[in-house]
């Protein structure tokens, strides 16, 4: 099963909205075949796995591990089940149920059923950080929110002038290009659109194409910004709550403008989330400002942390931090994390942190 959820990782950015999936077969104790979801649209782990098992061996009596329940309706590709049952294996040992409305323990039970010894939860809780993200979209509506900044050692973004280019180096900045590859969207505040005016596309590109989403009620976006001059390329929406006259000339320029409802930000936030979610978007990216990451920190809607801290110190009472907004009262409140991942990119320190989930979280238990 661990052999499994490696192959799984291969398919990250390549097979969403869809999960990845790892598959090995294994027969008298030994590998014959293993598979994974390449590319959405494309076979499903298990069906890959069978393809690859050797011309004229036969997998009855075999051994399946698979990473996630197979699947049994027809979406872009038949059911794995069909394909499972036709091959006729001993057993199937599944790492955790799909909690997909429309399989949700009907591949299990259809395997059961036609006599085929099913064991669920081998590697259950690798499984469930693996898809942490497909969950939480599956059972909220809503993408997994991937907070990203470079800061000092000090914990400044930008100095009290608004300077922020470059505080990381160049190894920190190619890696955040292969984490915008992988993700649906990519999200920044007016300020940042205006101040940095970024271009938020991945370079080299990467196996997603991220839409661009700028989210400010007063509608701060430039027609002239390297944003929407660079339309051809990726696709850039606007959250705004600005007049529909003002907004004409992006309009005309290709920005999709999205109005945004309700009067405060945790409500713009949910907004904004939900239609994500609506549009398929598994991971969501969002690159800043102070301002905007404070909102979706107050609204505990950050899932997980990249930071690259750079051997640097700038001080200034008044230079800019990475998160706003009106934050914890008590350290005590601070959301818990899992142990950090963390390495060394040129002069720069990485560290990435997830949430530690409660028992409120999607994806931990169900009924």
């Amino acid at each position: 099963m661990r052999r499994a959820l490696e192959l799984a990782a291969e398919g990250e950015g390549f097979v969403e909205p869809n999960p990845m999936v790892g598959c090995v077969i294994v027969r008298d104790g030994r590998c014959i075949a293993e598979g994974y979801h390449r590319r959405f649209g494309g076979p499903h782990a298990e069906r890959d796995a069978l393809a690859n098992v050797p011309q004229g061996q036969s997998i009855a009596g075999a051994t399946v591990y698979v990473t996630l329940e197979p699947c049994c309706h027809t979406g872009k590709t038949p059911p794995c089940t069909d394909a499972l049952l036709a091959a006729v294996p001993a057993r199937v040992v599944v790492a955790m149920r799909d909690p997909f409305p429309r399989v949700d323990g009907g591949g299990l039970r259809l395997l059961c059923e036609a006599g085929i010894t099913v064991d669920v939860g081998v590697c259950e809780a690798a499984a469930r950080e693996q898809h942490a993200p497909y969950l939480k979209r599956v059972q909220t509506g809503q993408p997994w929110v991937i907070a990203k900044w470079a800061m000092t050692l000090d914990g400044r973004i930008a100095t009290a002038t608004g300077n922020s280019q470059w505080i990381s180096g160049e190894a920190s900045r190619a890696e955040v290009h292969r984490l915008r590859g992988r993700c649906d969207a990519v999200l920044v505040g007016g300020g940042t659109a205006a101040i940095d005016d970024p271009t938020l596309t991945a370079r080299p590109p990467g196996p997603r194409t991220a839409t661009r989403i700028v989210l400010s009620p007063q509608g701060r976006l430039r027609v002239t910004s390297r944003l929407v001059q660079t339309i051809e390329e990726a696709p850039v929406q606007l959250w705004t709550a600005a007049p529909a006259a003002e907004l004409q000339p992006l309009v005309d320029a290709g920005v999709e403008v999205c109005r945004l409802e309700g009067d405060t930000p945790a409500a713009h936030v949910k907004q904004l989330l939900d239609d994500c979610g609506v549009r398929g978007m598994t991971n969501l990216l969002v690159e800043g400002g102070g301002g905007l990451l404070g909102t979706l920190f107050d609204a505990d809607a950050i899932d997980e942390y990249h930071v690259f801290i750079a051997p640097k110190v700038i001080g200034g009472a008044a230079s800019l931090g990475p998160v706003g907004g009106q934050g914890r009262s008590l350290i005590s409140d601070s959301p818990l994390f899992h142990p950090p991942l963390v390495q060394q990119l040129g002069p720069d320190i990485y560290v990435r942190a997830r949430r530690k989930q409660t028992s409120a979280d999607p994806g931990v238990s169900r009924p």
